[in-house]
């Protein structure tokens, strides 16, 4: 019997190990498709305000860490966007918007794919850890430590 409770703490003791593994690498994810659609939202409401402003239109474009140039706005109607691989082609300001929002859509899916699975995840590592409280304690009865 004892082998048997033995064998059972080892494999719960490997899968709790994949298990948190696994819901690390997906936490990453999950991160990393939060600062995309937080990007993506930034670029949007970018987008929105272009759509005010007319040809010529003194803007202030961040180059980051909290620093701007003033550039002028020649074409309005036209933005390049980029559509992976280092590629970029130019669209009109709607079709950026479409594309935009497309990904916004697409990144919210997975986002909850991901939540979702990281809760399975999770479930599963409280009820391995639970078993193997309960198997180690049992082991513990039946295998008191002995005096030397």
């Amino acid at each position: 019997m004892a082998e048997k409770v033995e064998e059972e703490l080892r494999r719960l003791s490997v899968e709790l190990r994949i298990l948190e593994q696994t819901a690390e690498t997906l936490n990453s994810r999950i991160n990393m498709v939060n600062s995309m659609i937080a990007d993506l939202t930034y670029a949007s409401m970018t987008l929105e305000g272009l759509e005010k402003q007319k040809e010529n239109a003194e803007l202030l474009v961040p180059i980051g860490g909290g620093s701007y140039i003033k550039a002028k706005l020649e074409t309005p109607d036209k933005v390049t966007v980029g559509i992976g691989a280092g590629v970029s082609v130019e669209k009109t300001l709607q079709e950026a918007k479409d594309i935009i929002n497309k990904r916004l859509e697409d990144l919210g899916k997975t986002r909850v794919s991901l939540q979702q699975q990281f809760s399975q995840i999770v479930e599963r590592i409280n009820e391995d850890r639970e078993r193997f409280e309960e198997l180690a304690a049992e082991f513990r009865k039946e295998n008191p430590p002995k005096n030397v």
